[in-house]
């Protein structure tokens, strides 16, 4: 799904407590919006456009008859839950999640202003959601990866290079608390593939280059980078180090949307 039709989707979602109360009140109406990767990123750019583009063609218009409020923790795990405090604190009428770590800090801080993922792993297996076809509670968006996928992940990178029999598995458990559910599947895939698999946690761009060297050091090696914020904002430390030691990588740095809750 091309991400401007994603987005489009999204504000309708968001602006549903919206535009139920629209009649009630000529007040201003606010938005929160946790964005997990940095402001002058060129796709958190592209997501803010895309939001207020589709937000205006529900009849909402920035500075308005709308209020946005935008904080972008660019994957820094406190700033994650010091932003949803901020957000939290003014009562919006609903708040925009870009990821499970945003999610998830959102979730600490209110049980009952909506809150509008999207990027988010397997919500059902985080708890964030009852099921898909019934989120309950204050909680929906949208679904991307199912964390079964990522066996496939690991399948794939075997079929490109098929005398891989290590592999190094790399993540920031800060922000991305789906990992847990990412991990198990990996494993469960490698016996069966005949790979070993190390989960490396990754913390910045030193930590990243030395678990790539380490793992192109030695013969049969090969890498998957998880779908993560985190590895989003440090792709080109990823993409450079790979690129030098020549070994083979299945990474997805820009999760696209899976399907819409209701």
């Amino acid at each position: 799904m091309r991400r401007r039709a994603f987005f489009a989707g999204l504000a309708g979602a968001a602006a549903w407590p919206l535009v139920g109360r629209a009649q009630q009140s000529e007040r201003m109406r606010r938005i929160g919006a946790l964005i997990s990767l940095p402001e002058n990123a060129p796709l958190s750019q592209a997501y803010v456009a895309a939001f207020e583009q589709a937000l205006g063609r529900l009849g909402w218009v920035e500075g308005e008859d709308i209020r946005i409020d935008y904080r972008f923790a660019a994957s820094g795990p406190t700033l994650f839950k010091t932003f949803a405090t901020e957000l939290v604190s003014p009562s919006p009428d609903a708040i925009l999640a870009g990821s499970s770590a945003a999610v998830a800090a959102l979730w600490q801080q209110t049980h009952t202003i909506p809150i509008v993922f999207a990027g988010v792993a397997d919500p059902v297996g985080q708890g964030f959601v009852q099921s898909l076809a019934r989120p309950g509670g204050n909680i929906t968006g949208f679904s991307v990866y199912d964390a079964s996928l990522m066996g496939k992940w690991l399948q794939l990178l075997k079929e490109i290079a098929p005398n891989i029999t290590r592999v190094a598995v790399i993540f920031n458990p800060d922000t991305a608390p789906q990992s847990t559910l990412y991990n198990h599947e990996i494993e469960a895939a490698a016996e069966s593939l005949g790979v070993t698999v190390t989960l490396v946690p990754v913390h910045d761009d030193a930590e990243i280059q030395e678990t790539i060297a380490i793992q192109a050091g030695q013969p049969s090696g090969g890498l998957i980078a998880f779908p993560d914020s985190f590895n989003y904002t440090h792709r080109e430390a990823i993409n450079a180090a790979v690129v030098r030691h020549r070994l083979p990588v299945i990474a997805n740095y820009a999760p696209r949307a899976g399907g819409l809750m209701s």
